[in-house]
């Protein structure tokens, strides 16, 4: 009781200060508007505090609290971004090089106040509020004393401050990844009228017409199909414990990651979740320096107001990232993992929904914007998997589960009703069919050693995909047949290819991976690494190179190939060109209309020794490569932290072939169409 009396006592203090920085002119001239905006802006935090803390939030009308979300965000709109301090641009040139960056890294810290004002967090509104005027106070004496502010020691300031708080606010998002007593969002989804849409506004996210619309729409839906809905996704969820011969009794916890919009479903998936004994968490997607901000949101969360403003900020911690910050991370994260192992071990993983339709990104690179180093791209991929291992030893790989599963939101066209009903329609498909089409597919790929892939139609894909030897092929399968359940929809068979031997160009005119856009995509193997790689999306070869390597290769000097895998879901491959769709779909729905190729980690990351069978009764075994088999010799080199689907649609693929050890050929897909005997009914669709 007397910690949340200090914290309250600062954030008065604190408080009290700013509202003195409107009227002063007393830091400088150039840098009067930056500071009477930042003022401006953590007052209005203060404000929405007050209106969720009083209960005044619950009682304001939808148009009043439609007003109040837009102004929180208004200034990082994209129609107001050219002129806002969190544009890294605008800052730069207002502010100077060296402390503009510094100075919109602040103004997007300080925008972290906003879900922290809806939960109630002060805590977190306290430490902002305060960083803010430590940094007020160093640009004050500078321009007491007639100087310009040392730029070093603002950074160091900044620094400070991401390192003394990680811990914190690390142990925040844990606890609402691990602990169902952190019930904020939902209390939301479960105690609210989800027929007055007010209740989208109680989160704290930006809430557009997409919000809006897909609530609505799953308002008028019969109470049967929002269960066939949900249904789908919590069984996929348990049965990916059963194939997997993991025993869910173990866990207590899942949590859920989500779109607003969806909450009548996901209010069904918790009572769900809550018969087969799984309590539901919510984390929010990351808005802040320690959870990370990404184009690519992972938690629960609204609209983006702004993909190019979380793609500006997204390697902020170019800022400080050093060898000893690197290290406090690594500490603070087992710290907090050893402090709540007990509800480490009851987790049972993430059951996502995702949503697509949105309208494609095409990112800007600017100069101005924060770039980690060649020092610190390394060094971020180090301390990433370091992180990654501890977080292993708790939630063990082979102990949890997944599933996920995508629905359109509105702005995917006029015809979003007919393209939700068909996308239930994809998610709901009669897997025990798929099952055993993929299994005349998987038959005929575990007599071979090599797969030839070659492209078609300005596709230029010419590859070779080499095979793991089955010791046992009676028993044993290269290829996992890939059913719905973790992965939904159903459509897939995949494995784990070796490297030596796996060579050739992978190829694609376009393609969208992570929301953002890549045009002529092409990447040369040699022994399962990409060796060389270049796009066609800016004018500059380097620039494309380094939108591959930043993106896709996350920082990686070179990454494997994980994961071969055949897509068979021709039904959403049909949808998708039925409205147009294609560059909208998620990897989710993407990866499942045609062959695709996984760039990282395998998909049995940490989970190798996990026995896991196909419907046949065959053990499969091939579930890892040269580099992920040093994980019993050198833990640090066997991962990578990523797995990044490309997939070449049917339109684009002249052949899909297996190469038996004698040379005889067996082709699956010629010409965009399957003609492996048995499969013939995956090419209705495509009619």
């Amino acid at each position: 009781m007397r910690q949340k009396e200090l914290i309250a006592e600062r954030y008065e203090l604190a408080l009290a200060r700013i509202k003195e920085i409107p009227s002063e002119s007393i830091c400088g001239e150039t840098y009067k508007d930056y500071f009477r905006k930042m003022a401006d802006f953590v007052l209005m935090m203060d404000q929405t505090y007050a209106l969720v803390e009083g209960g005044t939030l619950r009682q304001m009308g939808l148009e009043e609290l439609k007003a109040q979300n837009r102004s929180l965000y208004a200034d990082i709109l994209p129609e107001h971004y050219g002129e806002s301090y969190a544009n890294p641009d605008y800052a730069v040139n207002r502010l100077g090089e060296s402390i503009g960056k510094c100075l919109s890294f602040l103004y997007a810290e300080l925008r972290g106040m906003i879900p922290a004002a809806y939960e109630g967090n002060l805590s977190a509104m306290t430490m902002r509020a305060e960083l803010l005027l430590e940094v007020y106070q160093l640009f004050v004496c500078a321009a007491a004393e007639d100087t310009e502010p040392d730029a070093e020691e603002l950074r160091q300031i900044l620094y400070w401050y991401v390192s003394d708080y990680y811990e914190t606010e690390f142990e925040e998002k844990s606890l609402a990844l691990l602990d169902a007593d952190r019930d904020f969002a939902r209390r939301i989804i479960m105690e609210s009228d989800l027929s007055d849409l007010r209740y989208l506004y109680w989160f704290g996210e930006y809430i557009t017409e997409n919000e809006l619309k897909t609530a609505a729409h799953l308002n008028e839906m019969p109470s049967e199909k929002i269960k066939l809905m949900a249904d789908t996704y919590t069984e996929g969820y348990r049965i990916g414990f059963e194939v997997t011969n993991k025993d869910i009794s173990i866990k207590e916890t899942v949590t859920i990651r989500y779109f607003l919009g969806f909450e009548r479903v996901i209010r069904q998936a918790v009572e769900n979740f809550d018969r087969i004994g799984l309590q539901s968490t919510f984390y929010r997607a990351g808005a802040n320096i320690f959870q990370g901000r990404s184009v690519n949101k992972n938690g629960y969360c609204g609209a983006n107001p702004n993909k190019q403003y979380d793609y500006d900020h997204k390697e902020d911690m170019a800022l400080f990232l050093d060898g000893a910050l690197a290290e406090r991370k690594t500490e603070a994260v087992r710290n907090v993992f050893e402090r709540y192992k007990e509800l480490a071990a009851l987790y049972g993983g993430p059951a996502v929904v995702e949503s697509f339709g949105e309208a494609p990104f095409v990112p800007e690179n600017k100069a101005a914007a924060c770039s980690l180093s060649e020092k610190q791209q390394k060094l971020s991929v180090s301390n990433a998997a370091k992180i990654a291992d501890i977080q292993n030893e708790y939630i063990k790989g082979e102990e949890h589960s997944f599933t996920i599963i995508a629905f359109p939101v509105p702005e995917i066209g006029d015809r979003y009703e007919e393209i939700f009903d068909d996308v239930v329609r994809i998610n709901t498909l009669d897997y025990m069919l798929y099952r055993d089409i993929q299994q005349k597919i998987i038959d005929v790929l575990d007599k071979g050693v090599t797969v030839l892939v070659k492209g078609m139609k300005g596709n230029e894909t010419d590859i070779k995909v080499q095979l793991h030897k089955l010791d046992d092929p009676e028993t044993q399968t290269n290829f996992e047949n890939c059913v719905a359940d973790v992965n939904i929809p159903v459509g897939e068979v995949f494995t784990s290819p070796k490297l030596a031997g796996t060579e050739g160009l992978l190829h694609v005119p376009r393609v969208f991976l992570n929301e953002l856009e890549y045009r002529d995509l092409r990447l040369h193997f040699q022994d399962g690494f990409v060796t060389d790689y270049s796009c066609g999306n800016f004018a500059g070869a380097e620039d494309n190179r380094k939108y591959i390597r930043d993106n896709v290769f996350h920082h990686h000097e070179k990454l494997p190939l994980g994961e071969f895998a055949i897509g068979t879901n021709t039904t959403a491959f049909s949808v998708a060109r039925k409205y147009g769709i294609e560059d909208k779909l998620p990897i989710l729905i993407a990866e499942k209309t045609g062959p695709h190729f996984a760039l990282g980690d395998t998909c049995y990351s940490h989970e190798e020794e996990v026995k896991s069978y196909n419907p046949d009764g065959k053990e499969i075994v091939a579930k890892e490569n040269e580099v992920s088999v040093l994980r019993d010799t050198d833990v640090s080199k066997a991962y990578f932290q990523c797995h990044t689907d490309i997939t070449i649609p049917y339109d684009e693929l002249g052949e899909l072939s297996v190469l038996t050890m004698s040379g005889e050929k067996h082709v699956i897909i010629q010409d965009g169409q399957f003609v492996l005997p048995g499969c013939e009914e995956l090419n209705k669709a495509l009619m």
